[in-house]
């Protein structure tokens, strides 16, 4: 089978374990192949967590979770030096921590403080943590899913912005529809009771075909007409009175050159997903809301009438032709 088979495999098997989640499977998949990290957005019991352990069940990565928490170190996150005594000799040795494996949960990421923010924003843009003085690299496949709850306060600090902008692809996850929320019934219920004798572990896919895959990628075909459309809808974030001036009073900052790096990236995986060799409009435009979502600073007029930032995005996208 080609990378493209195993990849395809890949999301339909977790489809299996993750049901009536179709948009956060392939956020997943998008992610792994476009080399990003995701926060995923929804409320508590749909299945983020599931998903990612079921990504490490199909994958041969390593999989850890951090719990954050209001009382958590950034030691907690990068690992420290510990002192080793033995038969009157001893001395320092790194200890790591579970930031280092190849899938990283992050667990409602945003009831953690500043100082654990910032030790978290180094692993997940340089792909090392440094401890003193010394730098330690993270592995080569490395991707850190953050979730957070949208509706509970109580107990969170706000993400910073330079935080949000390291996070490649901003996922919203919904409740499923009817059929598939009884078949998840059956599906945890044969889980449950199922002996253990009767449990067969999969053949996973190897890390190596996710890195071949990623080298396809960067053959997709993205023409000069593709690039100043993505370039027009994000400059059209930093000048939206050319297009509206409405959507200027609900801008109070634009997208930063990062989201037009993230979205010719996740638009050339989503091109390779497809089966094309080549980017579309259509891939820019399927894209576009899950990478750039959370890059977008709203004026408090925006906050105020409840217009949010998949709001403001979705008229850009009516607004800017392709060139």
């Amino acid at each position: 089978m080609s990378n493209w088979d195993d990849l395809q495999h890949l999301g339909r098997q977790l489809a299996t374990a993750v049901l009536g989640q179709d948009e956060l499977i392939e956020g997943i998949l998008l992610g792994l192949l476009a080399d990003g990290h995701l926060l995923v957005e929804g409320l508590p019991g749909l299945a983020k967590t599931r998903a990612i352990k079921s990504l490490s069940h199909y994958l041969d990565a390593s999989f850890s979770r951090l719990q954050f928490t209001p009382d958590l170190l950034p030691s907690d996150i990068t690992g420290a030096e510990q002192y080793y005594g033995e038969l009157g000799h001893g001395g320092l040795r790194f200890r790591q921590s579970p930031i280092f494996a190849n899938l990283v949960l992050a667990d409602e990421i945003n009831r953690a403080p500043a100082k654990v923010q910032a030790a978290l924003l180094e692993a997940m843009e340089e792909r090392q943590v440094t401890v003193a003085g010394e730098r330690h690299p993270l592995p080569e496949v490395f991707l850190v899913m953050a979730t957070q709850n949208p509706i509970e306060h109580e107990g969170t600090y706000t993400l910073p912005e330079a935080q949000l902008d390291r996070f490649l692809l901003h996922l919203k996850v919904d409740y499923p529809d009817a059929a598939a929320e009884q078949a998840m019934l059956r599906l945890v219920r044969e889980e449950r009771y199922r002996a253990k004798s009767d449990r067969t572990e999969p053949a996973k896919l190897a890390k190596s075909v996710l890195l071949e895959a990623r080298q396809e990628i960067g053959q997709i075909h993205v023409s000069d007409s593709i690039e100043r459309y993505i370039l027009d809808l994000v400059r059209a974030t930093r000048h939206p009175e050319r297009y509206d001036a409405a959507l200027a009073r609900q801008i109070e900052w634009g997208i930063s050159p990062r989201g037009s790096l993230g979205l010719e990236q996740v638009a050339r995986a989503k091109a390779w997903l497809r089966g094309g060799d080549f980017v579309t409009p259509d891939d820019v435009r399927a894209v576009a809301l899950r990478v750039l979502r959370h890059r977008l600073g709203l004026s408090y007029e925006a906050q105020a009438k409840g217009v949010n930032a998949d709001d403001i995005l979705n008229r850009l996208l009516q607004l800017v032709a392709v060139a």
